[in-house]
C-alpha cells in the first residue's frame, strides 16, 4: 500500500499557497479556490479550503489525537531553516540529531506543525 497524498485544511487558500509555494519551495501541481496541489518526489500534498475559520489562533505544540504532522526531506536542513527563520516562519524545534536525522519544526500559516528532516549523510 502507498499513500497518494495527504490533505491540509486551510483557512485562507492564497496566503497558504504563497506559503507552501513560495516560503517552503514545493512546486505547484494547480491551484484553485477550493482545492490546490503540490508536487513532491512522494505523495501529492493537497490544500483543501475549510469552511470554518483556523481553530489555532496561537499555535501550540502539543498535538492532541486526530491531528496529523505532514514531514519533508530536505538535503540541507540548514539552509532550509535559514531560509524558514528568514521568513518569519514559526520554528518550534531548531534542527537537532533525533533517531539517526537531523529535523526541525515549524508551523504553517494557520498553525499547524510539520517537521523538516535531513538525513545522516546528505550534505549539511
Amino acid at each position: 500500500m502507498r499513500l497518494n497524498y495527504a490533505i491540509v485544511f486551510v483557512s485562507d487558500m492564497k496566503r497558504s499557497v504563497v506559503f507552501y509555494r513560495d516560503v517552503i519551495g514545493l512546486p505547484l501541481k494547480f491551484e484553485s479556490p477550493e482545492w490546490t496541489e503540490f508536487v513532491t518526489e512522494g505523495a501529492t500534498l493537497a490544500l483543501h479550503k475549510s469552511d470554518s475559520a483556523s481553530n489555532n489562533e496561537v499555535p501550540s505544540s502539543e498535538t492532541p489525537a486526530g491531528r496529523c504532522r505532514p514531514g519533508f526531506g530536505v538535503a540541507d536542513l540548514d539552509e532550509f531553516h535559514r531560509r524558514m527563520t528568514e521568513n518569519g516562519v514559526i520554528c518550534v524545534q531548531e534542527p537537532k540529531s533525533i533517531f539517526g536525522a537531523r529535523i526541525a519544526q515549524y508551523f504553517d500559516p494557520d498553525g499547524l506543525a510539520f517537521s523538516v528532516s535531513q538525513q545522516r549523510g546528505e550534505s549539511r
